[in-house]
């Protein structure tokens, strides 16, 4: 999955991972803690990639409207194009590689594994819970 994605879209499996947890948020974006525990990072890994992100163009960094002792991590312009072109190629990776060979009896049982392996996974993690 990194080797499709560098070659297609010049982005690593990590960027991807960062890009995917933003996206899926307004453009106030998420507090470092928040954005670790939602990806399953530690804030120690996540500040280094974001420090390569930024550097890049693909995130910033802006003062909470919230709290404005802390700070949001968001998608610039270019996260956002950069998550749009990569995602359909990723997503059709991911698709033939997990699910087209299953037999759809399988697909049910193998989704209800995958649910109970994440719940047990944010149950037993020494991250805080993800954000909701």
């Amino acid at each position: 999955m990194n080797r499709q994605l560098q070659a297609d879209s010049g982005l690593s499996l990590a960027d991807y991972d960062v890009l995917v947890a933003l996206s899926d948020d307004n453009d106030a974006g998420l507090r470092v803690s928040d954005l670790a525990a939602r990806i399953g990072w530690e804030r120690s890994r996540l500040s280094h990639q974001l420090r390569r992100m930024e550097e890049r163009g693909l995130t910033e960094r802006r003062q909470s409207p919230e709290d404005g002792r802390t700070s949001n991590v968001v998608l610039t312009a270019n996260g956002r194009r950069a998550i749009a072109e990569a995602a359909p190629g990723h997503v059709d990776l991911v698709r033939r590689l997990f699910f087209d060979p299953l037999p759809e009896n399988l697909l049910g049982p193998f989704t209800a594994a995958l649910e109970h392996i994440h719940v047990n996974l944010d149950h037993n993690s020494s991250l805080p819970p993800a954000p909701s």
